[in-house]
């Protein structure tokens, strides 16, 4: 780290704290050649992931696209707010821990889809219909009925 006094490299560590829940290390040092104190900030870099489009082109990570998906599937859904953010974030957990650098979209829309369906089975239903294009209603048909075959027997409403 160069003193931004005179710009020596050799400088030693004073004092070191960790901020934001031990995310950020901040740390004072001191300039061994001209004796200043300045403070530096450390802060892990995640790996950068980068998305494989069917089409073999590739994007650079976006969790607010993926995020906004998912929104749109739960908008006027009986869910917590913040429940597409909560899910984009164990998504791009999952996916870091995973420790892959490229990550082809099919499985990306297969992890949306688990998440939606564990959240609520109309969004999935919504996302899926486009995420799969379904080309007709046996199709969606088809896919309700393997919800109700999972979901299992229910009592009768009365």
């Amino acid at each position: 780290m160069r003193c931004p006094a005179c710009g020596e490299r050799d400088s030693r560590v004073v004092d070191s704290r960790d901020l934001d829940d031990a995310a950020t290390i901040r740390r004072r040092r001191e300039c061994n050649v001209c004796n200043t104190r300045f403070t530096t900030y450390e802060r892990v870099e995640a790996a950068r992931l980068v998305v494989l489009k069917r089409d073999g082109t590739r994007q650079e990570w976006d969790r607010a696209k993926l995020a906004a998906g998912l929104r749109k599937a739960l908008t006027r859904r009986p869910v917590p707010d913040g429940a597409a953010e909560q899910a984009a974030d164990e998504i791009e957990a999952e996916l870091r821990a995973e420790g892959m650098t490229e990550v082809p979209s099919p499985r990306i829309g297969q992890l949306a889809m688990a998440k939606l369906r564990e959240l609520d089975q109309i969004a999935y239903i919504r996302f899926a219909s486009v995420y799969q294009s379904f080309e007709d209603l046996e199709d969606l048909k088809r896919e309700v009925d393997t919800l109700f075959d999972q979901k299992g027997p229910q009592a009768p409403h009365s």
